[in-house]
């Protein structure tokens, strides 16, 4: 790395940070530049210190063995873990306030700051730094080229990681847009912005620069994750600044059109961060881990194709019986029902791939929860078509069933095919012989399984409750429940959810301490999964 060029970078960036909280008419800003100003503090002194990162197209030397630049992602597995249990401790908390409301500590620590601050933290902190790292570990591999841009792959993960930090406390300071996902504002949109093309530059690079002839299909996936969100970031977050010393800004969008383009972001955001990006993880690291090639290739190019068509015209189906036009609202639940061919196709691909290698799922604990994390994302898809037809709708839609239904998504597909990845990859990227413990793992399984069943479960029943409550009427027509008696009677359902988080999050901090005594280089005595001992007799 050019040393004195990043940091010059960093100095110049902390001064324009300091004089721009110097400047500001503006509180809230003035106090979001003295988190940037921090935060590139911090990161001079630790560049500073470490001048041994190596520099354009040269391996450095823990990373001569393999030929790859496999410290960047060293960093975004590490990284994952961390935003994981951070992710997974603030849901508990925002559980608890909903059981709770005094834990609604104002001002920077009630329920409309902290909710945000727990969604991006798992899908953009935790799921993103998996599939940064991952992407950039299977990329390399399939096309057997080291990372394009040499040191840009640095300036993707820490650029990412002051994206996270600069989004979080904006949450907690109220420096949001104040749209649905409550979208930071348009300074850090714009640092995102960069650092996404940086990121689309360093993978479609290595894709250009292989040496293998094939595209495996995986990379099509995380390539079309790649490209699409910077779609969907771009058009949702169009917005001129009231002033450049200030956080006021107004959207492209007025009104109505602005709620409803922030739906078809909210919905393909969720169909290529948390589907596509991690179809291309399950794609690559399930045949990996069950030592057998992908069921059907063909199969596997069919699900991109009719995924990446389709998906993009379901979002209407989160808009029924709003102000957007019938037609629209309608094409969007056909079109969600459609999806359930090439999502079960992809499923059935996933699951197909252990064909001769069953017995995987009894004496693999990581196998185990990529298995269960392919069956939660054939029940996701099975249920978002089912809760997009317009009848099922007037019932789910504004109730719990739909947190419900979003987690066990979340929760079961995502965080089960990252755990199963982060589980693959670390032995493999520090050169250990295996896990410290893969009974830890065996109990991390259970954890997050067992917390996320009692989690959509509860949900699925409050939903219904909260549905059937609001639509009950008396015989003058009058609704028999007041909102508050309907909130009331959650209470029970609410109690449990944060159990349920609980155990996830215990599940999470299990992993933490199970990869950290690996990259320790500790390893447990215990007996595997499925090994049988052997007694042996003194011959008579």
């Amino acid at each position: 790395m050019n040393n004195t060029i990043t940091i010059g970078g960093l100095v110049a960036g902390a001064f324009l940070a300091l004089l721009g909280a110097g400047f500001a008419h503006d509180d809230l800003f003035a106090a979001h530049m003295w988190v940037l100003f921090f935060c590139l503090a911090i990161s001079t002194v630790v560049v500073v210190r470490r001048v041994d990162f190596s520099g354009a197209g040269r391996a450095s030397s823990r990373d001569d063995q393999s030929g790859y630049f496999d410290e960047v992602i060293r960093y975004g597995t590490i990284a994952t873990v961390f935003w994981g249990v951070v992710g997974f401790l603030v849901g508990v908390f925002v559980a608890l306030q909903l059981a709770f409301p005094a834990l609604n500590l104002e001002p920077f620590l009630t329920f409309g700051r902290v909710r945000p601050l727990h969604t991006s933290a798992v899908v953009f902190a935790f799921g993103g730094n998996a599939l940064i790292a991952t992407s950039f570990y299977v990329v390399q591999r399939t096309s057997r080229a080291r990372l394009f841009g040499g040191d840009l792959a640095w300036f993707v993960f820490w650029g990412y990681q002051l994206f996270i930090v600069m989004a979080a406390t904006g949450y907690l300071l109220g420096i949001t847009q104040g749209k649905e996902y409550a979208e930071p504002e348009w300074y850090v949109d714009i640092w995102l912005t960069i650092v996404w093309v940086a990121y689309l530059v360093v993978f479609l690079g290595t894709i250009l620069k292989r040496k293998e002839p094939h595209i495996y299909v995986a990379n099509w996936f995380y390539l079309a994750f790649i490209v699409t969100i910077a779609m969907l970031h771009i058009v949702n977050n169009l917005a001129m600044p009231v002033s450049f010393l200030g956080i006021k800004s107004y959207s492209a969008f007025a009104g109505v059109q602005d709620a409803l383009t922030q739906w078809w972001y909210g919905h393909n955001a969720v169909g290529f961060f948390l589907t596509a990006g991690f179809l291309g993880m399950m794609y690559y690291f399930v045949p990996k881990q069950a030592e057998r090639p992908v069921y059907s290739y063909r199969l596997s190019i069919i699900h991109f194709w009719a995924l990446i068509f389709m998906y993009i015209w379901a979002g209407p189906h989160h808009l029924h019986y709003t102000a957007l036009p019938d037609w629209a609202q309608t094409l969007g639940m056909v079109f969600s029902i459609m999806l359930w061919m090439p999502s079960w196709g992809g499923m059935i691909n996933g699951l197909m791939t252990l064909s001769g290698a069953w017995d995987k799922i009894r004496t693999d604990p990581i196998m185990r929860m990529m298995v269960m994390a392919i069956a939660f994302y054939g029940m996701s898809t099975f249920e978002g078509p089912m809760m997009s037809v317009k009848a099922v709708n007037s019932l789910s839609h504004y109730t719990d069933w739909t947190i419900g239904h979003v987690h066990s998504g979340a929760l079961g597909w995502v965080g089960m095919i990252t755990f199963g990845a982060v589980y693959f990859l670390v032995p493999k990227l520090w050169g250990r012989k295996r896990l410290y413990s893969l009974a830890m793992v065996n109990w991390h399984f259970w954890l997050a399984t067992l917390g996320i069943v009692v989690y959509a479960a509860v949900m699925w029943v409050a939903g219904i409750q909260q549905g059937l409550m609001w639509r009950e009427y008396d015989d003058q027509g009058f609704l028999v429940y007041s909102f508050a008696e309907t909130v009331s009677a959650l209470f029970p359902y609410y109690l449990l959810r944060a159990l349920g988080g609980v155990m996830y999050l215990a599940g999470g901090i299990i992993m933490a301490f199970n990869v950290t005594m690996t990259i320790l280089g500790h390893e447990r005595e215990e007996r595997l999964p499925g090994q049988v001992t052997v007694n042996l007799q003194p011959a008579e």
